[in-house]
């Protein structure tokens, strides 16, 4: 029996979400959140007895020595309670602050898995949804939580000290917490819809405003304003809606607190004066303590926009971190030689249900140094990206020296591995550290590698040399100099697999010619790479040429054999009228 139940609660602890595990984690924080939180709340029936005293004691009894006492031990009381406050308040902090810490990791992860798998672009959201969470629980909004359970036992005091006033007061929480009930109504759904169209709205922004030259130069400017302004004015219709029919329940609900607050001072006063069932102290007691009983149902529907931020940016989250797990680490395997296996391999882009690639198999042996050629659209990138293992398979395999290389280790394979992407993006930072791969700056390889690919003197003719910095875009440097910045990013550290996407397509004839010396010391090396180009003297370096179109393999093999191939095809097609 034993047994059974230390399975079922692992069971149990292993169906919890990993951002839910997280706050777990923090568990005996929380419980001492909420220790401090009774004590609090405990001291805050100070005031009513405070109050009580003074008007049944010390009024009465006109006792000087008396009123100093229970002001000296009010005045230690509430000092006490300010402390725990700040405690409890620190503590929420200290939660945040440890959630971020065990997190951010997976932040960054989740928020590059997103990118790279579903093609967005907006990683802010992420790390904002984050921020609300955390602002959430280290503010007023978790402490309202904690602080809503003691309602009942201050109307139990209430009740206490005449049972009439304590059922008004029973009334009163359950009036207001109808209306906290009916926030989330009026406000859930549309909270929500404007939390999207925000997101919408200003990821559209973002994305079109990394084109933001474009844009100026042909005058689109306000052409893409108008296309935005829709999505933004859905979003301020929606908050508009939102805000207007919480703002209703809110104004309800202050009347309803106040009012029940002044009532149960009525109420109490009509005791005093026609029955005689409770004392004028009493009286003001109760009144103090129904305002404290209703306070944190009141300050709980204040920040209940608050909360539904928060509770989707949970959901969200939640979602992402299913979607993309933290990647395992496998068993370190032996440097790569670069040798590549593809086996009936179909490739679908992230968010599309189109085969790009269809059914290729094909294989390149260790130092081989092969041409990918095709039409524009015939899936090309694809299996450079494919090649990589920046896209997994969506039928079949493509493995190097063996291995599947999606499910490879890419912090440990990262470094035998070159690719030069055909739309280059440098990393805000130097040129050392872009050319480094943002690893421990090896002055030597990086010079090297700015020599294999002729940029040496180039960088030392930059303002900081090695060290200049950057910047977002790369603004620094014109389109040429970016490539072969980013050649010479592929090549650093000799890997053992290259593969480069239209690497002279920003080229002039001296980058034209450092690339081929680049090429020729690959080969020396016997580094396997892969080349998409259509430049013929890219193509006489070669050892084997991939001929694709429509996605499938139209030819593969080597140089000669297939530029024949392709000759002896071109002679065979017949000759249009028009070119006669």
């Amino acid at each position: 029996m034993a047994l059974f139940k230390r399975r079922q609660s692992f069971n149990v602890s292993e169906e919890k979400s990993e951002l839910l595990r997280v706050l777990y984690s923090f568990k005996k924080d929380f419980y001492i959140v909420g220790l401090f939180s009774m004590v609090v709340n405990m001291i805050m029936l100070v005031p009513a007895l405070y109050m009580l005293q003074i008007y049944d004691t010390v009024l009465s009894g006109r006792n000087n020595a008396t009123l100093i006492f229970l002001t000296v031990i009010m005045l230690f009381m509430y000092a006490l309670m300010g402390f725990f406050e700040w405690t409890r308040s620190n503590i929420l902090i200290r939660i945040g602050n440890k959630m971020d810490k065990q997190l951010n990791h997976r932040l960054f992860q989740v928020a590059f898995e997103k990118c790279l798998r579903t093609g967005s672009t907006d990683s802010s959201q992420v790390f904002g949804d984050f921020t609300n969470i955390r602002q959430f629980i280290t503010g007023t909004g978790a402490i309202a939580f904690f602080d809503v359970p003691w309602t009942p036992i201050y109307i139990i005091v209430i009740g206490l000290i005449y049972y009439i006033l304590g059922i008004f007061a029973a009334f009163a929480a359950i009036v207001l917490f109808f209306m906290a009930f009916l926030t989330e109504v009026v406000s859930k759904k549309k909270l929500t819809e404007s939390n999207n169209a925000y997101h919408t709205a200003s990821n559209f922004a973002g994305v079109n405003f990394r084109n933001a030259d474009v844009i100026e130069s042909m005058g689109m400017l306000k052409n893409v304003r108008e296309h935005w302004m829709p999505k933004y004015h859905k979003f301020l219709a929606l908050q508009s809606k939102a805000s207007e029919k919480t703002s209703i329940v809110q104004a309800f609900t202050k009347f309803f607190r106040i009012a029940f607050q002044s009532l149960s001072l009525g109420l109490g006063a009509y005791f005093v004066i026609n029955h005689n069932y409770i004392t004028a102290g009493a009286m003001v007691a109760v009144s103090i303590l129904t305002g404290r009983a209703l306070a944190p149902v009141d300050l709980a529907i204040g920040g209940w926009k608050g909360f539904v931020s928060s509770r989707d940016s949970y959901k969200r989250l939640n979602q992402l971190f299913s979607s993309f797990p933290e990647r395992e680490k496998g068993m370190p395997l032996p440097p790569p030689e670069g040798k590549i296996t593809v086996t009936n391999l179909y490739a679908v882009p992230p968010n599309s249900n189109m085969q790009i690639l269809k059914g290729l198999t094909f294989g390149a042996n260790a130092g081989d140094m092969v041409a990918i050629i095709g039409p524009s659209g015939s899936g090309k990138s694809t299996l450079a990206r494919m090649i990589t293992g920046v896209w997994k398979p969506a039928i079949g395999t493509l493995k190097l020296d063996g291995a599947d290389i999606f499910t490879w280790d890419k912090d440990m394979l990262g470094d035998y591995i070159g690719y030069l992407p055909q739309d280059i993006e440098l990393l805000n930072g130097t040129v050392a550290e872009n050319i480094a791969r943002f690893g421990d700056i090896n002055s030597e390889k990086i010079i090297e590698a700015a020599k294999t690919v002729g940029i040496h003197e180039m960088i030392l003719d930059l303002p900081n040399g090695y060290d200049t910095y950057i910047g977002e875009g790369a603004v620094v440097l014109s389109g040429g100099q970016k490539q072969r910045v980013a050649l010479a990013r592929a090549i650093y550290n000799n890997p053992s697999l290259v593969v480069l996407d239209e690497p002279d397509s920003n080229l002039d004839d001296i980058g034209g010619h450092a690339l081929l010396n680049t090429l020729a010391k690959l080969k020396e090396q016997k580094t396997t790479v892969f080349i998409i180009s259509h430049r013929n003297h890219i193509l006489s370096v070669v050892d084997k040429i991939l001929v694709i179109a429509n996605g499938t393999i139209q030819m593969y093999g080597s140089r000669d054999d297939v530029l024949n191939a392709i000759l002896a095809s071109q002679k065979k097609m017949p000759t249009s009228p028009a070119t006669q």
